[in-house]
């Protein structure tokens, strides 16, 4: 099996939805066929060459991965003739620490002015026993509520360098190639009422609630459905709708919409099927469609099946505006500063913001390229090492992807 191509494409002028157009590839790549989303008003002048991107390094191997992936974004853009103009801000614990919000408004306030943002990780060990409007994961949450990227795309695949890291035998694991298209903001996560409070029996309660609306539901639904149109045709649907009323209505809204799109076969899976089914036979999925939580647990345990959650890149994208893009593993406290992390969901993160957010996919092609190149030359940090290759740390991971970024991109076929 080739390696997956982490490519994406923008689309044509804003338009009321979201369209995504056809991605194209390259040899030696096997291409996911992400969406083309608009996510950023920069994409709508292609001759602009200079942009500003806010970089929010956050805690724990944040500032290691963000430090490390600005300079490969910068090589590769600069080889391009690509001008950035970068803008760090505090989030998260840091945040507090500084400003005593784990989102102040002047970050926010930054990363809505930019092109594009570049988040590393947030939370520790530190700040779990702030209350909870004070925690580095709330800043986190209205981050993503603030800049209104309600799509959240997760790809998991199993790269043919990487295939003795997954836990999972060869045989299930080869050629898994899957989209997690996961709403971000709205469900559980942002649901009122929330809260903590006392039932009948004098017992100390906590609560959420778990609510979507009709348009919160469609416009996640389209993104997935256009999402799948371009990649195999297959679209699975995940909720609870034998028990949750909220999933009711998520099926309901994501059956009817199947209508606009007969060349994509839907089917729906319950939440705990679906966790098993990842597993049992992961290949089975195509692209995957979940509300909040449900994407949450599941890009996770998908990132797993491709060897480790340091590997993989995210981009969350709305309707306008600048899009936030990071990799899906946290803060990892216990190795911070310690030159262990895997830098390269990050490093592919800038990669998926240079094609998303600036419509620069000739840089983007350099840093996926890089990245190929040096699994292919055998450089492994300790979540994906191996018997036979070189075990590197944080650092010089990083640096093996700067001497790769000028090497010539794979030609088109």
């Amino acid at each position: 099996m080739a390696a997956t191509h982490l490519q994406l494409h923008l689309a044509a002028p804003l338009k009321p939805r979201i369209h995504l157009h056809k991605a194209k590839t390259f040899a030696t790549i096997n291409p996911t066929k992400f969406p083309t989303v608009r996510c950023s008003a920069a994409a709508a002048t292609p001759t602009k060459r200079s942009y500003n991107i806010t970089l929010l390094p956050g805690d724990g191997i944040g500032p290691e991965i963000i430090s490390i992936s600005k300079d490969v974004l910068q090589l590769a853009a600069s080889l391009e003739g690509i001008e950035i103009k970068y803008q760090e801000m505090p989030v998260g614990g840091s945040a507090f620490d500084l400003a005593g919000v784990p989102l102040p408004e002047e970050t926010l306030a930054a990363a809505k002015q930019s092109d594009a943002v570049l988040l590393g990780a947030i939370g520790g060990y530190k700040w779990d026993k702030l209350e909870k409007k004070l925690k580095p994961e709330t800043g986190l949450l209205q981050l993503r509520a603030g800049l209104d990227v309600f799509a959240n795309l997760r790809p998991a695949t199993v790269l043919p360098q990487l295939i003795d890291c997954t836990t999972l035998k060869r045989e299930v694991a080869e050629g898994v190639d899957l989209m997690v298209v996961r709403e971000l903001t709205a469900g559980i996560y942002f649901g009122e009422p929330r809260g903590f409070g006392v039932n009948e029996k004098g017992e100390e309660i906590g609560f959420n609630t778990e609510v979507y609306s009709v348009s919160q539901i469609d416009r996640i639904a389209r993104v997935a459905f256009e999402t799948a149109r371009k990649r195999r045709g297959k679209l699975c649907s995940v909720d609870k709708a034998n028990v949750l009323e909220a999933s009711m209505l998520w099926r309901k809204r994501v059956t009817d919409m199947a209508a606009d799109y007969p060349d994509v076969e839907l089917s729906h899976m319950y939440i705990d099927n679906a966790a098993m089914q990842l597993i049992r036979d992961p290949k089975q999925f195509d692209t995957i469609l979940t509300n909040n939580i449900f994407g949450d647990i599941l890009s996770d345990e998908a990132s797993m099946i491709s060897g480790s959650i340091g590997m993989l890149p995210s981009a969350s994208i709305g309707q306008s505006g600048p899009g936030l893009f990071e990799p899906i593993h946290g803060s990892a406290p216990d190795i911070a500063g310690q030159d262990k992390a895997n830098p390269l969901a990050t490093i592919l993160s800038a990669a998926m913001l240079l094609r998303y957010g600036l419509g620069e996919s000739k840089a983007a092609e350099r840093i996926e390229a890089a990245v190929m190149e040096t699994l292919n030359r055998g450089f492994r940090t300790g979540d994906i090492y191996s018997a036979g290759n070189k075990l590197v740390g944080c650092n010089e991971m990083g640096e093996q992807v700067m001497k790769s970024v000028d090497s010539p991109i794979p030609a088109a076929v």
